[in-house]
């Protein structure tokens, strides 16, 4: 007796392909739970139904042999769990999430995954300035140029922003206290994106504090730094910047420009025609990753967290 094989049959006997894939897509936009309810299905079905559909996105684009990687870290919980996400920033897409934290060895997992033939491929590495990942990446590809992400060091420079902050905080006393109190967000906000009353307050505690005003215009000013095409003008405008700290007793800024000193190659890297990427794709993966995990609140399936990440960015079937 022979046996027909039809392809839009799943190999669960309880529903077809297109019905499989169908519950896949809608849980692309919304959750595991609001789909259950919506189809009245089990949850634990549709959760099975949507890992089967992302497990097959992820096999139709096979193994990647990207030019230009991202590489970031994503916190799985409190208490400092961390996985490395790696992501193509030429197809704009997450490749590869793994590694046990965010540690040297963890990305040599990556390295190893990808193999020694499309790892030779990679021109260009995009990361923040941390050290593991920097080790990691000059030992496996030697020919890359490393850059590092603008969103990070400018994260960094806000951290040396609100210590000031908080140290003015701590020296004043009284009316002038008031000022600062409770506008730790509208100084880390860029100017143009406040609203009306945002900049009202920002425009009083900056007259208020002239230590203040100054680290702010600081912060603005140092953005920047990533439009200069040429590394003779871009290291002019760095040397012109740091020097206007003297004497202004900012003392977690003169820090924040020790170390981009120490790490100018990997900040300087942008001038470079060949290395003028979207810096902007990894921050919105992370804000992405942050969604996802929202949505999947209390599941502790990393396997499926693991798909839900790599397929983000993937083409519906």
């Amino acid at each position: 007796m022979k046996r027909e094989r039809l392809d839009w049959l799943a190999g669960n006997p309880f529903y077809t392909k297109r019905f499989g894939y169908y519950v896949g897509r809608r849980c692309r936009s919304s959750s595991i739970k609001a789909v259950a309810q919506e189809l009245h299905l089990d949850w634990k079905t549709v959760k099975a139904l949507e890992q089967e559909y992302m497990a097959e996105q992820y096999r139709r684009v096979g193994v990647p042999g990207p030019k230009i990687i991202g590489l970031d870290e994503v916190s799985l919980r409190k208490g400092h769990t961390y996985r490395v996400v790696v992501s193509d920033l030429v197809r704009e897409r997450p490749i590869w999430f793994g590694g046990g934290d965010r540690s040297e060895a963890s990305l040599h997992e990556f390295y190893r995954w990808l193999g020694t033939a499309k790892c030779q491929g990679i021109q260009l590495a995009v990361m923040d300035m941390w050290q593991p990942f920097i080790k990691a990446t000059r030992a496996a590809l030697p020919q890359a140029a490393i850059l590092f992400d603008k969103f990070h060091v400018l994260r960094q420079l806000g951290v040396a922003l609100d210590e000031v902050r908080r140290r003015e905080y701590g020296r004043l006393k009284g009316k002038d206290r008031e000022y600062i109190k409770g506008q730790k967000y509208t100084l880390l906000s860029h100017w143009a994106n406040l609203d009306l009353r945002g900049k009202r307050m920002l425009k009083k505690l900056l007259k208020a504090n002239k230590r203040l005003h100054t680290a702010y215009l600081l912060k603005e000013m140092f953005g920047q730094l990533w439009g200069y095409r040429s590394e003779r003008w871009a290291r002019k405008f760095f040397e012109n910047w740091r020097a206007s700290l003297k004497w202004q007793r900012l003392e977690p800024y003169q820090r924040f420009a020790a170390m981009i000193d120490r790490h100018w190659a990997g900040v300087a890297a942008y001038c470079q025609p060949e290395n003028k990427v979207s810096l902007g794709f990894v921050e919105g993966l992370n804000n992405k990753i942050r969604e996802i995990q929202r949505r999947a609140y209390g599941l502790r399936d990393e396997e499926y967290l693991r798909l839900k990440v790599l397929t983000c960015m993937l083409p519906a079937i």
